[in-house]
């Protein structure tokens, strides 16, 4: 047997997935027939799957799903877009576009921002599917790769600070993403009316059946960690000398899916292969991309990411690939440390004496409510705004570049519409969670819906043991065990179990270089509440100088560190 049948995908039958992506016609199918297909809303057979790597998932709203059913309904079938948005960054003329979309052209009239720093549309009918994605190219935006099995929207740290910084970084971070993207014209056929022309077309990097699971590239910039870069297969870690960046620590296998009940499947922290040159980067990235795409798990998907095929092949039998296919050799990582992961919310200035404004976004729904229309009032900051906005991995939204001369309007008008609250704690500041019921098809448990009150009663707990308002712990509930909320980097981290119950998960870091370790399995809110109550208290009276709750239940023995991911998360 070769070393390439031993290392790459003779690890038994292959998923059907395979099949689907090699009889796809380069993630044509039949997409086209089912957009005229009227008799259902949904997609079917393979084209199901085949519109993820156009950047869409098929749903359905699941609160009315059964009452459809007594009706001899299908689901109300509709689609999720992801917008591919490199580092996050929109134009205010491009930000009135999507919101007026939204408003017109999807059933819940809301911009959802993800932990994937970009904006989801929710709730697209089939007769609109189309008219989204012209609408999107008409201002210069597409979905293309941010779902599927591909390279997906590449993370940048908003950083809005150092602005010389942060545009560098930025620029490698559309270079990666043009860089790795499919080369199929599938998407501008079906969806832009694209002349068709006779090709043989060729992945040079995605190859043929493209690759073996979604895949995940972040570039970020010390001290910040607001890209969460153990969450991601691929980082580029910037390194700078007197405020100019020349080169990356590259971080390579970092992932948080599990499955309940499968102790095959944990979460990972990225290992750190070394430095390269700025020159280097696109080769590199390609190399770790190949190496992946020809070594991962093809016949179980729930063991095809990158954190498997390290753990399975070995980091440096990895490490020495990636090294040949780039024709580099790391030299040893340059120092860094994280020591911010969120957002910086409020005005901050900036280097070049710009203003930077971080609103705060519970869940990063934006959507009008009653006495606080925040759709609403972005949009009238659009109007007005003359530098960009930046969707922050944090569900947040940063108007930037702001001139002292409209500071004090642009404040006026997000303190007007509720986009800017002085009691916001810090605590809510520093919860999250992904969209979960009731769009979400995988969901177990609620996520967004429940955060908002959970974290009121978690504030209550800390006012009860006196922990100083400037304080929090970083909590994140995800609906079930996939990680799209990033609970698997939190200092108190939910994961759905099912309707009303969660696993308990305790001990990351303020960093976000630590995964949690499941402390009590499927309990109940009033249940979880009440072990936090017992150990806030407890953290309140013994901690020392200040210590962050994620490490006081390490140091105390309340929980074992994980280090190791596997041995140590199921030990």
């Amino acid at each position: 047997m070769s070393k390439q049948e031993v290392l790459g995908q003779v690890l038994g039958p292959l998923a059907d997935n395979e099949r689907l992506k090699r009889e796809s016609n380069h993630l044509r199918g039949t997409i086209e027939s089912d957009l005229s297909d009227q008799i259902t809303g949904g997609f079917t057979a393979d084209n199901f799957q085949l519109i993820r790597f156009h950047g869409m998932y098929q749903q359905d709203d699941r609160d009315i799903r059964n009452e459809r059913t007594k009706q001899k309904l299908e689901p109300l079938h509709n689609v999720m877009l992801r917008a591919r948005m490199p580092g996050g960054i929109i134009s205010p003329k491009q930000w009135l576009a999507i919101d007026k979309f939204a408003s017109d052209h999807s059933l819940y009239g809301s911009i959802r921002l993800t932990t994937r720093q970009t904006f989801q549309f929710h709730g697209v009918l089939k007769p609109n599917i189309k008219l989204m994605h012209q609408t999107l190219n008409s201002i210069g935006i597409d979905s293309i790769a941010t779902a599927g099995d591909v390279n997906r929207n590449v993370l940048c740290t908003t950083n809005p600070v150092e602005s010389e910084l942060h545009q560098e970084a930025y620029e490698w971070a559309k270079k990666i993403s043009e860089h790795l993207l499919p080369k199929t014209r599938a998407y501008a056929e079906i969806w832009l009316d694209g002349e068709k022309i006779e090709t043989t077309e060729e992945e040079p990097i995605l190859g043929s059946n493209y690759l073996p699971r979604k895949f995940k590239t972040t570039v970020v910039i010390p001290p910040q960690n607001d890209v969460d870069v153990h969450a991601n297969d691929l980082n580029f870690v910037a390194i700078a000398d007197a405020g100019k960046l020349i080169g990356f620590n590259v971080l390579v296998g970092g992932g948080l899916a599990m499955t309940h009940g499968d102790l095959s499947t944990y979460p990972r922290r990225a290992d750190d292969f070394g430095f390269v040159p700025l020159a280097n980067t696109l080769d590199v990235a390609a190399a770790v991309v190949t190496t992946q795409r020809d070594w991962g798990n093809r016949s179980n998907r729930k063991n095809a990411k990158t954190k498997y095929t390290l753990d399975r092949v070995g980091i440096d039998v990895f490490k020495a690939e990636v090294e040949k296919r780039a024709g580099i050799v790391f030299s040893k990582s340059r120092p860094y440390e994280f020591t911010e992961r969120g957002d910086r919310i409020g005005w901050v200035e900036g280097i070049d004496g710009k203003h930077h404004l971080a609103l705060f976004i519970e869940n990063g729904r934006l959507l009008d409510y009653p006495g606080k229309p925040l759709k609403t009032g972005v949009a009238e900051i659009a109007k007005i705004h003359k530098g960009d906005f930046r969707m922050t991995a944090n569900q947040n939204l940063i108007v930037a570049g702001v001139s002292k001369t409209q500071k004090a309007k642009i404040e006026k008008i997000a303190r007007a519409h509720g986009l800017m609250d002085d009691l916001v704690s810090e605590q809510r500041k520093d919860s999250m969670a992904c969209v979960a019921f009731p769009t979400c098809p995988l969901a177990m448990a609620e996520a967004e819906r429940f955060l908002p009150s959970f974290v009121t009663e978690v504030e209550d707990l800390l006012a009860k043991h006196q922990i100083p308002k400037e304080e929090s712990i970083i909590l994140r509930i995800t609906g079930c065990p996939n990680g799209c909320g990033r609970a698997m980097l939190a200092e108190v981290g939910l994961v759905g179990k099912a309707p009303g119950r969660y696993n308990l998960h305790l001990g990351g870091n303020k960093a976000g270089t630590r995964v949690p370790k499941m402390y009590k399995e499927n309990i109940t809110d009033k249940q979880i509440l009440q072990e936090l109550d017992s150990l806030i208290g407890e953290w309140a009276q013994k901690r020392t100088n200040k210590e962050a709750f994620g490490d006081f239940v390490i140091r105390t023995g309340v929980i074992e560190e994980v280090k190791v991911s596997k041995r140590d998360f199921y030990a």
